[in-house]
């Protein structure tokens, strides 16, 4: 199994490494792409606002991005718990269980994909409606490999972005690095879907 790291801006697979892993950021664009941000007072209170954003729209396919692999885990079991039906995809799953995945998720099996950093750029799905980074990236530039998805196909989609706290100083670089705002989720952003 290739094991992919991020060090020094570089991206090693293995022993090898691409030695400008963001250079591919121009093939993709924000356009199209509604993007929010909902600032949560605490952690713990991400997982009721996930559940009130669902249990609101109708959506035809959702990808949730999460900090890593036990965040997904937790995440997909506290959904699954609540009647949800959901995916995960993480880096501890064999290369024939992640084709398998996505295999059933391109096929419209799964309506919620929750999946980890390392993903966001293999995930290629034209039905996606809504991203939701419920951890921000740990580094700017893979912002729009999570959200920059939908645009390679001319749809229109919404990314929603949870905060904490902590989070307002790298929301505040994603801007400024993409030249775009990112504005406070309003009530009536079902009419942007």
């Amino acid at each position: 199994m290739n094991k992919c790291h991020l060090y020094d801006n570089k991206v090693y697979f293995n022993e090898k490494f691409i030695s400008n892993p963001f250079s591919y950021r121009n093939e993709m664009t924000l356009e199209g792409i509604k993007q929010f941000f909902i600032q949560i007072d605490k952690e713990e209170w991400k997982f009721e606002t996930l559940c009130e954003i669902y249990n609101t729209l109708t959506i035809t396919q959702s990808i949730i991005y999460c900090s890593n692999r036990e965040k997904c885990n937790w995440l997909a079991n506290q959904m699954i718990e609540n009647q949800f039906t959901v995916v995960q995809m993480h880096e501890n799953m064999s290369q024939q269980e992640r084709d398998k995945i996505m295999a059933g998720f391109k096929q419209g099996n799964y309506k919620v994909l929750i999946t980890s950093e390392i993903f966001g750029r293999s995930i290629e799905i034209e039905l996606i409606s809504l991203i939701i980074n419920y951890d921000l990236p740990q580094l700017k530039e893979l912002y729009i490999q999570r959200i920059g998805r939908t645009s390679k196909f001319g749809r229109k989609s919404i990314s929603i972005n949870f905060l904490v706290q902590e989070d307002l100083k790298m929301l505040n670089e994603i801007e400024q690095y993409y030249q775009t705002k990112i504005e406070e989720m309003p009530i009536n952003f079902t009419d942007f879907l």
